[in-house]
């Protein structure tokens, strides 16, 4: 009797072996299917945690988390499947759960920085940011390459706008791996966002060699370059990025910029008339940089018309119509024309700009005191 129960056993095993074989070799080459029905009798927890993944790698959530609950709910001390059900709650937006089962999760092991970065994500799509910052702290004061924490902690301070705290962060990344693209990127924007033009030129300049030629990086280092008067060189990126795309309207823009400073008033109408082409949203910018164009060449009359097409763009606008008034008062000669301009202004405007309300409030006085002297 005992041999027959221990040939029954072996049969058994060999079985279950031979049935988890089938089972990972279907698995592995992507039939999750079978995989799943062939896992099915085998009925451990190993084959269960394999129908989980399965069924995640097929997109069905809904069972796959039925499935690790009932494997996290039959073993606890399975870490590997409260760390992936935890991963597949953040990717269902079931934060909550998420942020319960990975603090769980830090508190049986508070030596793993993967646990602490998930609890982050956890908390940060809770919006629960300062818990967040904690979790990812102490996932690099495990693990101080851990990149993913050193990224989220250089973007949050990125977004808050303190820069340097953000590159603090971001530089310790790129001390471990420094052709991490989307470290690159913070650090080109952490540098640019607070107008260290000098130094973001370098990491933009990177980020075309690795192959990302995206929009925001040409214009980004475009303009740097603009910034710090190397007109040439920004000249070449926005042609570079109207080349592969010609209806940036950016670009033309940021062209039209250089040549104003580069003195080419010919070149800077030019790409000013193109970026209107190139959009049909709000053109107010577009045209009041035609019209201070025009004001350089002393085309009075051209400026006028075009600062009224900025403020017909955008009739919200002060800065427009300021500038409308003030072209006016060079442009005309008879002063009631011009004080009527001012008077118009302080009907739309008054007391929105105190700057701009203190100024045309002191020209009206003005005019009217030419005004009156003329009449008498």
């Amino acid at each position: 009797m005992r041999t027959i129960t221990l040939c029954i056993l072996i049969f058994t095993c060999k079985g279950i072996a031979q049935s988890t074989a089938v089972a990972d070799s279907l698995y592995a080459t992507g039939n999750y299917t079978q995989a799943i029905n062939t896992y099915a009798t085998v009925g451990n927890t190993a084959s269960n945690l394999q129908i989980a993944r399965a069924y995640n790698a097929i997109g069905n959530y809904d069972k796959a988390i039925a499935q690790y609950e009932a494997v996290v709910n039959k073993d606890s001390d399975l870490r590997i499947s409260r760390l992936e059900l935890g991963k597949l709650y953040l990717k269902t937006k079931r934060y909550n759960d998420a942020r319960k089962l990975f603090t769980k999760l830090v508190s049986d092991d508070n030596t793993n920085p993967e646990y602490f970065y998930y609890q982050g994500e956890a908390f940060r799509e809770l919006e629960q940011f300062s818990s967040s910052l904690v979790a990812y702290k102490k996932a690099i004061n495990i693990d101080s390459t851990h990149l993913r924490s050193l990224f989220q902690l250089g973007k949050y301070f990125m977004v808050k706008q303190e820069n340097l705290q953000a590159l603090e962060y971001i530089e310790k990344g790129l001390a471990f791996y420094p052709n991490d693209v989307a470290l690159i990127n913070l650090k080109a924007l952490g540098h640019y966002n607070n107008n260290d033009y000098r130094q973001a030129i370098p990491a933009f300049e990177r980020l075309l060699i690795m192959g990302e030629e995206k929009e925001h990086v040409y214009l980004k280092l475009a303009h740097s370059y603009y910034k710090e008067w190397e007109f040439e060189k920004a000249i070449k990126r926005y042609k570079a990025l109207l080349e592969m795309d010609d209806s940036v309207s950016e670009a033309y823009n940021g062209l039209g910029e250089v040549y104003i400073k580069a003195k080419q008033l010919d070149s800077a109408e030019m790409n000013f008339k193109l970026a209107i082409a190139a959009q049909d949203t709000d053109l107010s910018g577009e045209y009041s940089s035609l019209a201070y164009v025009a004001r350089q060449r002393n085309d009075l009359k051209t400026a006028l018309e075009y600062y009224k097409m900025a403020y017909e763009e955008d009739m919200t606008n002060e800065m427009a119509y300021f500038q409308v008034c003030t072209v006016a008062d060079q442009l005309y000669q008879d002063p009631k024309v011009r004080l009527a301009y001012y008077e118009e202004f302080e009907k739309k405007f008054k007391k929105k700009h105190p700057f701009f309300t203190e100024t045309v409030e002191k020209r009206i006085r003005e005019l009217q005191e030419e005004i009156h002297f003329a009449d008498n």
